[in-house]
């Protein structure tokens, strides 16, 4: 890197099936669609996994309750600094609607894969894949969504 080069940052997404399995084998007995899993995902950039659990949170990737992800998304490099993605955290974290506090969590409306493409969208640009982050909207709209709706309201795992 030559002195008037920004320094840039790998930037990945880590994908968990928070179902282990199970999703793929019930989906269709229960919501008569077919899903591969029930999405976790979490942002790993500057050497540290950025994730929802009980508010913002940060770990060594790959040592989350979590466990080992599925799968490993390349989201391509981000030149934003690690100070100006602090700064964008704490932003989120004292926002006025607290959006990304657990309080808020909302499986199918605000939940960690919402908060991944929000990363995402600052540090590269990009959104999540839709199969993960429209997952929520396809379950609601399956023949039973409106009962598992009903049956969880705002649940939150954490």
């Amino acid at each position: 890197m030559t002195q008037d080069e920004e320094p840039s940052f790998k930037v990945k997404v880590y994908v968990y099936d928070l179902s282990h399995g199970l999703a793929a084998v019930y989906a269709p007995l229960i919501l008569g669609i077919n899903i591969d899993a029930i999405y976790h995902t979490s942002v790993v950039v500057y050497d540290k996994e950025h994730y929802i659990s009980e508010g913002i949170k940060r770990s060594t990737p790959g040592t989350t309750k979590y466990g080992t992800p599925r799968e490993v998304l390349d989201m391509g490099e981000t030149f934003v600094t690690p100070d100006i993605f602090e700064d964008f955290l704490d932003e989120l974290r004292n926002h006025e609607d607290l959006k990304y506090d657990s309080v808020k969590y909302d499986i199918f409306d605000n939940n960690c894969n919402h908060f991944t493409d929000v990363l995402l969208d600052f540090l590269v640009g990009k959104n999540l894949e839709d199969r993960i982050l429209k997952l929520p909207q396809q379950v609601l709209n399956s023949p039973n969504g409106h009962i598992l709706r009903q049956m969880i309201g705002s649940y939150q795992p954490y």
